[in-house]
C-alpha cells in the first residue's frame, strides 16, 4: 500500500468529532424543523418575560404614586383633576376615572338606558366591576403562551431525542457496526434536543409562576382599593383608608357633582 492510499484510508475511517454542529448537520428535515420551533418558542418566551417584566416595573412604580396622591388628595376634585391632567397610566387611576364619572354621569342623568339602569351604587358597583374585569384580563395576557411553552418544549424536545435515536439507530444497523462507540456518539448527539427543550421550558415555567403570583397579588390589592374607592363614593368614607396611610392623612372630600 503506498502512502497516497494510507492517507486516504486514514481519512476515511478517521473518527468524526460528535457535537452540536455535527448533529445539525446529520439532522433532516424533521429534525431541522423541530429545533426551529424551539427556537421560536425560546424568542417568544424571552420577549415576553422582558415585556412583562418591564411592564410589571412601571405598573407597580406608576400604582405606588397614583395611590400615595390619592390618599392625600383633599378632595376627589383634586384627584380629577390629576387623572385628567396626566391620565390613567396605571390600573388604580383606571379604576378611579371610571368609578368617578359613573358617579357623576349618573348624578347628572340617572337611568337613562339599561346600562344605568338601577341606583347610583349598583351603577358604580357594575362600572367597578367591569374595570376589574378588563384590568384581570390585561394582567394575565402572554401568561398562557408562557404555560404553553413551558409545557410543551420537553416534549418538542423528547420528541426530537427520539427521532434522532431512531435514524442513529437505523444508520448504525445499515453500517453493521454495533460497537460502542458507534452507537454513543449518535445517540448521545440526539440527546441535544431534550436539553435544548428543558433549557427552553425552564425560563417559560419560572417567569410564568412569578408573573402569576405578582398578578395575584398586585389583583388583591386592587379588590382592596376598589372597596374603599366603592365606600367613599356611595357612603362617603373609606373603610380602612385612614389606617393604612396614618393620622396625617387627610380625609377626601366628595367630588361635586
Amino acid at each position: 500500500m503506498d502512502a497516497s492510499t494510507a492517507l486516504t484510508t486514514a481519512a476515511t475511517v478517521a473518527p468524526v468529532n460528535p457535537g452540536f454542529g455535527h448533529f445539525i448537520a446529520q439532522s433532516d428535515a424533521v429534525g431541522k424543523f423541530l429545533l426551529g420551533v424551539l427556537v421560536v418558542m425560546s424568542v417568544a418566551s424571552w420577549a415576553l418575560i422582558a415585556a412583562k417584566g418591564l411592564t410589571q416595573y412601571l405598573r407597580n412604580k406608576r400604582s405606588a404614586s397614583f395611590l400615595d396622591f390619592f390618599w392625600n388628595a383633599r378632595s376627589l376634585d383634586a384627584v380629577q383633576a390629576e387623572i385628567s391632567t396626566h391620565g390613567a397610566r396605571d390600573p388604580f387611576s383606571h379604576l378611579s376615572a371610571h368609578a368617578l364619572h359613573a358617579q357623576a354621569h349618573h348624578a347628572r342623568h340617572g337611568a337613562a338606558r339599561l346600562a344605568e339602569a338601577g341606583s347610583a351604587n349598583d351603577f358604580i358597583t357594575r362600572t367597578i366591576k367591569k374595570v376589574l374585569d378588563e384590568e384581570t384580563t390585561r394582567l394575565e395576557s402572554g401568561l398562557t403562551t408562557l404555560a404553553t411553552i413551558g409545557a410543551t418544549a420537553p416534549f418538542v424536545g423528547l420528541f426530537g431525542t427520539v427521532w434522532g435515536v431512531y435514524h442513529a439507530l437505523l444508520a448504525i444497523g445499515m453500517s453493521g457496526a454495533g460497537t460502542l462507540d458507534k452507537v454513543a456518539g449518535p445517540v448521545g448527539e440526539a440527546l441535544i434536543m431534550t436539553g435544548i427543550g428543558l433549557a427552553v421550558a425552564i425560563p417559560a415555567v419560572i417567569a410564568y409562576n412569578a408573573f402569576n403570583r405578582g398578578n395575584r397579588v398586585f389583583s388583591a390589592r386592587l379588590d382592596a382599593f376598589a372597596y374603599e374607592l366603592h365606600s367613599f363614593l356611595t357612603l362617603g368614607e373609606a373603610p380602612g383608608a385612614a389606617a393604612q396611610q396614618g393620622a396625617n392623612v387627610r380625609p377626601l372630600k366628595p367630588a361635586t357633582a
